[in-house]
């Protein structure tokens, strides 16, 4: 009789054990979500020399922006499409109305047909440069006419890249070019400022609206 006294008393004992142990859930772990990477974008070399030559060109500087192209293509890590682009930006600024450089630009647009011929930048070349050859043949038809005023005379051949032949018939003939040939001028190297100048004196604003008082850098010397 005790034996099964304690028998039962042992199995009552697990009973309550058994319902009086609390079970403790494991939390499930909680994801954070990836955080993104940012990657710096860096601008290649060029990159960064076509923006400063949309600057330029942007401030009324084309010749000095053309002078920084021809610079760059000095650099030589440029790879054939970083070349192409290079001159075809040039030849397109060459070609523009304040480039005064036709046949030169014409020459570009030639090297893009002939050296860089897949390139992206070369796409457009054979159609600029027969454009630029149409107007070089009507510049030269004026220049062979004897009627051609001398002021066309000197525009057409400064428009064509003929400098020196345009700054030879403005001194002959006593033209005074406009302002923005004369900053042009001044921005090839052809007029200077400063008190040890001599010759004629022409009077331009720069493009930023800065006077200047400008003779032939080599005049008299």
């Amino acid at each position: 009789m005790m034996r099964t006294t304690l028998a039962a008393t042992a199995s009552f004992l697990v009973l309550v054990a058994c319902e009086t142990t609390t079970v403790v859930p494991v939390p499930t772990p909680v994801e954070e979500p990836a955080q993104e990477v940012t990657v710096p974008v860096t601008s290649s070399p060029v990159d960064l020399a076509m923006d400063t030559v949309d600057s330029l060109v942007d401030a009324g500087n084309t010749q000095t922006a053309i002078d920084r192209l021809t610079q760059l293509l000095g650099d030589a890590s440029l790879s054939d499409n970083d070349k192409a682009s290079v001159i075809a930006r040039r030849a397109e600024l060459r070609a523009s109305p304040l480039g005064y450089d036709l046949m030169v630009a014409i020459f570009d647009y030639g090297q893009l047909v002939d050296l860089y011929p897949e390139s992206p930048a070369a796409i457009d070349a054979p159609s600029k440069l027969e454009i630029a050859n149409g107007e070089a043949t009507s510049l030269n038809f004026l220049l062979a006419q004897p009627e051609t005023p001398r002021g066309q005379k000197f525009e057409s051949y400064f428009r064509l890249g003929q400098h020196e032949e345009a700054l030879d018939l403005m001194l002959s003939s006593g033209l005074k070019p406009n302002n923005k040939h004369l900053i042009a001028m001044y921005q090839i190297g052809y007029l200077c400022t400063g008190e040890d100048q001599t010759g004629p004196a022409y009077s331009a604003v720069e493009p930023d609206g800065t006077p200047r008082e400008l003779r032939f850098c080599d005049f008299g010397k």
